[in-house]
C-alpha cells in the first residue's frame, strides 16, 4: 500500500501541465465545473487548463479566472452533424494533454473524448457512464453512492488526490456589466426577486396560476419588486405571458431573452430568486443569492441548491411532507404538489433569514 496520492501514481514525473475539461453543455452543469476547475488550479497553478464547451454555456464562463483556454463544440444537427466533431478535433493540439476529465456522460461528449489527445482520461465508472462512455477512458473514478451532482464532480479531485474545499465559483462579472448592472438596480424603488419561470423541461414547470398569486404576494407583502427572468425559449416565454395576463401585480419587469450574461448580473443583484431546477438556480447559489427551489420532478437532494438553501426548497418530490427519500436520480411527477402556499411559506423564511 502507499501513501501517495493518485495523481503522482499517474504523474511521477511531476504535477500534470495540460488539463483538458470536456463538458459542453448545461448551463447549471458549468456552474457545477467551477469549483472543480479552481481546485484544479488551486493545486497546480503551472497548469494550462484547457475547457471543451458548447457556446452558451461558454457565455456564462467565458474569462473566468482558472480557464487558459476553451475550444468552442458547435453542434451540428442532421446530415452535417459529423462536421462539428471534424472542426473539434481540428482544434485538439498535437501534444497530448496530460490529463482529461470527461465530466459529461453523453456519447457526444464521449467521442470528444475518444479523440482527444491524453495520456490520463479520467471519466465515471462504468455504472454512471451512460452510452458506453467507460470504453472512451483509462482511468475511472469509483462509486461510492448517489451523491449530489456537485459532489460526484468533486470525486474526480478526490480521486487524484484533491482538496476540493474551500469550493470557490467566482463566475466572472465585468466592469461593464457591474455598471449595467448598477444602472438598473438603483432605477428600482424596492430589493428584487427574480423569478425563473421556466425552463427547457416541460416537466420541471411550475403553472402560471401559481406564479401569479407568488408575484401579487412578492409586491404586496413581502416588498420585493418581482423581476422575471429566462431564456428565449418559446416555453418560457408562453408561461411568462401567461402569468403577466393572470396576475395582478403591477410593477412586475420582464427580461426574459437571449442575453445570459444580463441574467448573471440580474440573479447576482436580486435580494431573492425563486426558481424550478435549472441553470439560473445554480448560477445563484454560486453567486450566494438567496434562492427558493421549486422541485417536483427532480430530486432536490441531488440537483437542489448544493451546501445552501435545502431549508428554502419547496419539495414537491416528496410525496408526503417529511418523506425520508433517498438520493437516486430517478424523476417523479411532482410539481403539482408545489403550491402557493408552500413557495411563500419558503419566501416568509427566507425574510426572516436574510433580511432585504
Amino acid at each position: 500500500m502507499t501513501d501517495r496520492p493518485r495523481w503522482q501514481e499517474l504523474f511521477p514525473e511531476g504535477p500534470p501541465r495540460r488539463i483538458c475539461i470536456v463538458m459542453l453543455s448545461a448551463i447549471g452543469d458549468a456552474v457545477h465545473v467551477l469549483p472543480v476547475a479552481n481546485a484544479l488550479k488551486r493545486a497546480w497553478p503551472e497548469s494550462h487548463i484547457t475547457w471543451v464547451i458548447q457556446p452558451v454555456p461558454h457565455r456564462l464562463v467565458e474569462g473566468h479566472e482558472a480557464i487558459d483556454e476553451y475550444l468552442i463544440f458547435r453542434r451540428r444537427r442532421g446530415m452535417d452533424g459529423w462536421k462539428g466533431f471534424r472542426d473539434l478535433a481540428r482544434q485538439y493540439p498535437d501534444e497530448p494533454y496530460d490529463l482529461l476529465l470527461g465530466l459529461q456522460v453523453y456519447f457526444k461528449a464521449g467521442l470528444l473524448t475518444a479523440i482527444a489527445p491524453a495520456r490520463v482520461k479520467l471519466g465515471f465508472d462504468r455504472r454512471r457512464a451512460r452510452d458506453m462512455n467507460w470504453l472512451f477512458t483509462n482511468e475511472r473514478v469509483a462509486f461510492r453512492g448517489q451523491r449530489h451532482v456537485q459532489e460526484q464532480y468533486f470525486e474526480f479531485l478526490q480521486h487524484l488526490g484533491i482538496d476540493p474545499f474551500p469550493a470557490v465559483w467566482n463566475i466572472p462579472i465585468s466592469e461593464e456589466e457591474r455598471e449595467a448592472q448598477s444602472s438598473f438596480f438603483s432605477s428600482l424603488e424596492r430589493p428584487a426577486c427574480a423569478v425563473v419561470v421556466g425552463t427547457s423541461k416541460t416537466a420541471k414547470n411550475w403553472t402560471p396560476e401559481g406564479y401569479a398569486r407568488v408575484l401579487e404576494a412578492l409586491e404586496s407583502e413581502h416588498g420585493l419588486q418581482p423581476v422575471l427572468v429566462g431564456g428565449p425559449s418559446p416555453v418560457e416565454r408562453e408561461i411568462a405571458d401567461r402569468t403577466l395576463a393572470l396576475t395582478g401585480a403591477t410593477s412586475v419587469i420582464d427580461t426574459l431573452g437571449d442575453d445570459l450574461r444580463r441574467l448573471v448580473w440580474t440573479l447576482d443583484g436580486s435580494a431573492l430568486v425563486i426558481s424550478p431546477d435549472t441553470g439560473p438556480l445554480h448560477i445563484a447559489r454560486a453567486l450566494e443569492t438567496p434562492v427558493v427551489g421549486l422541485f417536483g420532478y427532480t430530486n432536490p437532494k441531488r440537483t437542489g441548491p448544493w451546501q445552501r438553501d435545502q431549508d428554502l426548497v419547496v419539495d414537491g418530490y416528496a410525496t408526503h411532507r417529511g418523506e425520508d427519500y433517498a438520493i437516486t436520480p430517478e424523476y417523479r411527477d411532482g410539481m403539482s404538489r408545489v403550491t402557493v402556499e408552500g413557495v411563500l411559506e419558503k419566501v416568509a423564511a427566507a425574510r426572516t433569514k436574510y433580511g432585504w
